[in-house]
């Protein structure tokens, strides 16, 4: 009996983190915080929240957030395992410059074009385009 709990307990461990991780997903790609998130899954929910013709700011998020942390948010979004699904394209810094993306500023420049966002040289029309969380 010993030798079975012993062999079947890190194969239930395993498991319940994979369940454990599944629902983090889920619920990051659909926008929902919970208690247990770290600190870049929370950047992510709230990037999700972003809608097609919208951008936010990296302050907006960590305001949301309850931090100033600007630049926290920039590092998190950096290692976004959600794109497109969580669409850090989106996020801009808060004069609409368009700042800090890992395929590139021309990407993202392209990308937001796509979406009907509208651009003023590197800047996103903050008026039209801004979204608060």
């Amino acid at each position: 009996m010993w030798v079975c709990s012993m062999w079947l307990r890190p194969f239930s461990i395993a498991c319940l983190a994979g369940i454990y991780n599944v629902m983090h997903d889920k619920n990051i790609k659909a926008g929902r915080i919970t208690k247990s998130m770290t600190f870049s899954q929370k950047v992510w929910a709230l990037t999700a929240r972003v809608p097609r013709g919208k951008v936010t700011t990296y302050g907006e998020i960590a305001r949301k957030l309850g931090c100033r942390g600007a630049r926290a948010v920039g590092n998190a979004m950096n290692r976004n395992p959600y794109a497109p699904v969580v669409p850090c394209h989106r996020v801009v810094g808060k004069d609409g410059a368009l700042t800090g993306f890992s395929d590139g500023l021309a990407r993202k420049n392209r990308m937001l074009l796509a979406e009907g966002i509208v651009l003023k040289g590197q800047q996103v029309d903050m008026r039209k385009s801004f979204m608060r969380l």
